[in-house]
């Protein structure tokens, strides 16, 4: 599982044999949130985040998906098709 994007003590990763919709697992301390990227037309949304990520950081979270979304969407489709 590749680490995409590291911002801010977060950490954004890909898994290589995931399945659609096209999302990321965003990481930081013991917190996950997982994270739809959207496309062109449709903006990142929460699928879930674990109870070790605090509402702030899951929001930024988001906020990092969408800040970054085409450049994260081109890594999925690179690795998915």
């Amino acid at each position: 599982m590749p680490t995409i994007l590291r911002k801010g003590g977060f950490e954004v990763r890909i898994y290589l044999n995931d399945h659609i919709p096209a999302h990321v697992h965003v990481f930081k301390g013991g917190g996950e949130a997982k994270i739809n990227i959207g496309d062109e037309n449709l903006a990142p949304e929460w699928v879930w985040v674990s109870p070790g990520m605090s509402n702030k950081d899951a929001v930024k979270a988001l906020q990092l998906v969408a800040d970054h979304q085409l450049e994260l969407l081109k890594k999925w489709r690179e690795y998915h098709g």
